[in-house]
């Protein structure tokens, strides 16, 4: 998933770590083992003013850039987060949104010292939205593990229609009373909505990467399909506590409390403010190795034979 600017060094990476004992999905962390990381980030520079020149119309057939200084980052920020909230920002153009707010959010999870600024820039509740996010990824960056040698043997796929999954995660909320955004936050952290497609470093499968003993315990049908996988992740959560003790739930879900923690972050967000939910739905798969950096796999992304 190579990106144009000045690679940087990631200080997020979501992952999973392969010494914790798994619950039904491997255990997400900072270490780049099997799923994606956040997003690579781009060198940038301090500007104490805006610049006097408007940003040119975004290229959607493009891959986003992140601005070059500071200032243009926010100017980034600002646009993104009201793009992401405009009903008449669909289709390729929110997509585009959706993937500009995970670059952006990367580099300001790397520069915490511009985070102040950023957020004082947007309205409520944006701001909510985005500090719960920033605060998020800082959970993760507490878990650490291996960076994997080579890139993993997946296959990126298309996700379902972004209201199709919401209708799964709310019928498992109907059925289990697991708040959908606890789904929505699972599935945007272990596979990127479902665009990955192979095993875990730990054996884990499916959109919401299931060990094959809790899929048979707790999962109805194919452990690739998005409704059923969702719903057996929803079954999976009421019986370990939810929806009364979410932390437990998580925690059984994931052995690792950044990621509880980095869980209930964003299910906060989106709890608060679901059209945020428009803006995750567009997030990429970026992944960390020793032999290639920090890329993107976008969708048809098979690894290469060697």
């Amino acid at each position: 998933m190579a990106l144009n600017g000045t690679m940087k060094r990631l200080a997020v990476l979501l992952a999973l770590l392969a010494a914790c004992t798994p619950g039904p999905a491997a255990v997400a962390t900072t270490a780049p083992a099997a799923t994606p990381t956040l997003a690579p980030t781009a060198t940038v520079t301090a500007s104490p003013t805006p610049s006097a020149t408007p940003s040119p119309t975004p290229d959607y057939d493009e891959l986003p850039k992140i601005a070059n200084s500071k200032q243009g980052l926010i100017d980034q920020l600002v646009m993104v987060e009201a793009a992401i909230r405009d009903p008449a920002v669909e289709g390729k153009a929110l997509a585009w949104m959706g993937h500009l707010q995970q670059l952006v959010y990367s580099t300001l999870a790397d520069s915490p010292e511009w985070q102040p600024d950023a957020l004082a820039a947007l309205p409520e509740p944006q701001r909510k939205a985005v500090a719960g996010a920033l605060g998020a990824i800082k959970q993760t960056r507490l878990i650490s593990g291996p960076t994997p040698r080579t890139l993993p043997d997946w296959k990126i796929v298309a996700p379902r229609p972004m209201d199709t999954l919401l209708g799964y995660y709310k019928e498992a909320e109907r059925t289990y009373a697991v708040k959908w955004e606890y789904l929505a936050a699972i599935n945007l952290i272990e596979t990127r909505m479902g665009r990955i497609r192979g095993l875990s470093i730990a054996g884990a499968q499916g959109p919401m990467q299931f060990m094959p003993a809790t899929w048979a315990a707790y999962g109805k049908g194919d452990v690739n399909d998005d409704r059923d996988a969702i719903l057996g992740a929803a079954n999976y959560l009421k019986a370990n506590g939810a929806p009364g003790d979410m932390q437990r739930a998580l925690f059984a879900y994931n052995r690792s409390q950044p990621y509880v923690n980095a869980m209930m972050a964003y299910a906060k967000v989106l709890m608060d403010d679901a059209l945020a939910y428009r803006g995750y739905y567009g997030w990429q798969v970026y992944y960390t190795s020793q032999e290639t950096g920090t890329v993107l796999l976008p969708e048809g992304w098979t690894k290469p034979k060697p």
